[in-house]
């Protein structure tokens, strides 16, 4: 009996000292991942252009940001091509989601097995790729690296994340939903557009907004496609960053920092709230013929 109550209590004791050790790895993990973007965001109200010695609270380098053209066209440009990018591949990867469902499963492995190369290939490999594409190309059609050739780029690397975003909810659908749609008079448009958008509705949203999310914070892809007429914000950022560093930089980089924190959560939010209207809707008991 009594040995039976110690090593109750001496794994009762194991038990709590792993849960605090590991209580305390997640929060140094958390806190050497987050504590250099906390310092840059206190910093960026700093009164002064010290880096180490806080000087008072001030707005003045969000002001200047918003006054340094070079930074607002090239803010213009990133915002034009991230909608634009997330957009098009938007519209493009949920009709080739669609299309990679009504293959054999073979062929649509296959194909998916390509979709994934551009998410686990090394960015700078894809911005060399592409650009080496695009000069060749351009030699052939008149054209040189510029906005067409940064969109292009953008679009490409949106695409499977947007593919992969709405493929789980088609896999979802009764495959015979969009054919009954038919049956009672919809044309094939109508039967997509009434029927099935409806219902992967969310998948789309969701690429669409990590597809932004994704552009938007591109620089790699970016520095190897544009050219040398076009400046994206992160390329801007770069360049700043080889002088001699600005307190413009710290503003600039804790707005992005929050839009694409904003941009994240919602879109966990979203699918948390996804996953639960699809429990509650298992759970709910069927209803009773009258």
């Amino acid at each position: 009996m009594i040995r039976k109550q110690a090593e109750s209590i001496a794994s009762s004791i194991a038990r709590r000292v792993s849960g605090a050790f590991g209580n305390v790895y997640t929060g140094l993990i958390f806190f050497f991942l987050y504590a250099p973007i906390a310092v840059l965001i206190i910093f960026s109200f700093n009164a002064s252009k010290s880096r180490t010695i806080w000087a008072g609270f001030t707005l003045d380098w969000y002001i200047k940001l918003f006054q340094d053209s070079g930074i607002m066209d090239a803010f213009g440009t990133t915002i034009l091509v991230s909608v634009l990018a997330a957009a098009i591949s938007t519209v493009a990867g949920t009709v080739a989601a669609v299309g990679l469902q009504n293959l054999r499963r073979r062929p649509r492995s296959i194909l998916m097995a390509v979709n994934n190369i551009p998410i686990t290939n090394a960015d700078i490999i894809t911005g060399v790729s592409l650009m080496l594409l695009f000069v060749s190309a351009g030699k052939l059609m008149g054209f040189t690296l510029g906005f067409g050739t940064l969109l292009m780029a953008h679009i490409t690397f949106d695409l499977p994340y947007v593919i992969l975003s709405v493929t789980p909810k088609l896999r979802q659908l009764d495959k015979h939903t969009f054919e009954a749609a038919q049956d009672l008079g919809a044309t094939p448009f109508q039967a997509f557009r009434k029927v099935i958008l409806p219902e992967i509705r969310p998948g789309v949203v969701n690429g669409l907004i990590i597809a932004f999310t994704m552009s938007i914070d591109d620089f790699v892809i970016s520095y190897f496609t544009a050219g040398s007429r076009v400046e994206t914000l992160a390329m801007a950022i770069y360049s700043m960053t080889r002088k001699r560093i600005n307190p413009e930089i710290n503003a600039l980089s804790t707005i992005l920092f929050v839009s694409v924190l904003t941009l994240l959560i919602i879109v966990n939010v979203r699918q948390a709230r996804q996953e639960r209207l699809a429990e509650a809707a298992m759970l709910k008991p069927p209803e009773e013929e009258v």
